[in-house]
This record gives C-alpha cells, sequence and structure tokens, in this order.
C-alpha cells in the first residue's frame, strides 16, 4: 500500500504540470482566436479550462506515461488541437501570429508564475514542501520545454505558423501545404533519427540540441528574473 501511495504521489508531480501546461496552452489558442474574431473553439465547446475538453488519450495519457514509466529524462506532450478556422481572423496573418504565439507565451507564464511560487509559497511540512518543490519545479522545466519545442519553425507548430505568416505568398504556399506531413517530418528528424543513428555509434542529440538546451536556458533567464 505504501509503494502505490508513493507511487501516485511521485506520478502527480508530472501529471498536474502536464494537465495545467497542455490544457492552458490550447485554451490560449482558442482565446486568441476569438479575440481575433474566429469563435470556432468556442462554438466547439473547446474555449474552456476544463482538462477533459481537451486530453487527448496519446499525446496527454500515454506519451507521458511512457516516458515517465521508463524514467525518460524528460516529459513531454500535448493535447487536441484548438480548431481554429485561420481564414476568419481579421487581420489574418497577424491574427495567425497572435493565435500561434499564443500557447507557447502561455507556457512561458506558467513556468513564470511556478517559479514565483516555489519563492513565495509558506513552508508547510517537510513532505509537503518536497512535493511542492519538485510539482513546481518539474512544471518550470515542462513549461519552457513546451515553449521552445511549439516555436520550432516547422508546420503545424506554432514556431512554423508564425514563419508562415510572415513569409512572402509563395513560401507561405509551401509552408501551409507543410501542415498534413509537417508532424511526421519532425518526429522522423527529432526522435526516429537519433534512434537510428544511436544503433550506428553515433550520438545525434537533436532534441537535446533544438529542445532541451534552449529550454535549460530559458529557465535559466526566468529564474534570474523572477527568482
Amino acid at each position: 500500500m505504501n509503494d502505490i501511495i508513493e507511487l501516485i504521489v511521485s506520478a502527480s508531480t508530472w501529471v498536474i504540470p502536464v494537465l495545467f501546461a497542455v490544457t492552458l496552452h490550447e485554451a490560449a489558442h482558442g482565446f486568441a482566436a476569438k479575440l481575433f474574431g474566429d469563435d470556432t473553439a468556442q462554438r466547439m465547446g473547446r474555449l474552456s479550462l476544463n482538462p477533459i475538453r481537451h486530453i487527448d488519450p496519446v499525446g496527454t495519457v500515454l506519451i507521458p506515461g511512457l516516458l515517465l514509466v521508463t524514467n525518460a529524462p524528460f516529459l513531454f506532450g500535448y493535447a487536441k488541437p484548438v480548431p481554429v478556422a485561420f481564414h476568419r481572423l481579421h487581420p489574418q496573418r497577424l491574427g495567425i501570429i497572435g493565435v500561434a504565439v499564443a500557447g507557447p507565451a502561455t507556457n512561458v507564464l506558467l513556468a513564470i508564475v511556478s517559479i514565483l511560487l516555489m519563492v513565495w509559497l509558506p513552508n508547510f511540512s517537510p513532505a509537503v514542501n518536497d512535493w511542492l518543490a519538485t510539482t513546481l519545479n518539474q512544471s518550470i522545466w515542462l513549461n519552457c520545454i513546451l515553449a521552445v519545442f511549439n516555436m520550432l519553425p516547422i508546420p503545424p507548430l506554432d514556431g512554423g505558423r508564425v514563419l508562415t505568416a510572415i513569409s512572402p505568398m509563395p513560401v507561405a504556399g509551401v509552408l501551409a501545404r507543410m501542415e498534413k506531413t509537417g508532424m511526421i517530418i519532425l518526429i522522423g528528424l527529432v526522435f526516429l533519427l537519433p534512434y537510428v543513428t544511436a544503433k550506428l555509434g553515433i550520438d545525434l542529440l537533436i532534441f537535446q540540441w533544438l529542445v532541451i538546451e534552449p529550454a535549460g536556458g530559458l529557465v535559466r533567464l526566468l529564474a534570474n528574473i523572477f527568482a
């Protein structure tokens, strides 16, 4: 019984940050879209802070769970994308940028809130303090990782949509057509290619280089400013 309780407490230090991070990330896209004139998310019931409305069985449950039980050095996950009718945004290019940036910006804000809570929370019992410190620390890292990852300039990530919005029309057209295949390319580049090269004795740490190290820099920057 003690082992089960310990497992639940340990898992909660990841589950809570994941739910907050992915739920508020997606909700922020919906709120930003409504601000720029598209109420699709609201009409489909996705303009909500209820995590259940945003949970993706694979991205919110399976992938974080597998990373957790395999003691991966980082946790990663995502929610169901909030539906946005980009042609209804006005002005369109600014709207696309605003909607795209809203998600990662929310993750950065959550990281800042987590830092402030670590600094300003009163002392509780040692067990509660340890749990809070672990949960908040993992919230800081998770949100910074999500912010950096989502701003990679590859459609359909948020950074890819920003790149599409600021590119000349011919380039924007090519990038827009990558929306359906971009995630497959991204998974191949970031996860499958390093796995294959590792079997050949080559350490191609693409996720480390593109996401983890920049996220670490962002964590240090925010800590220096807000801690």
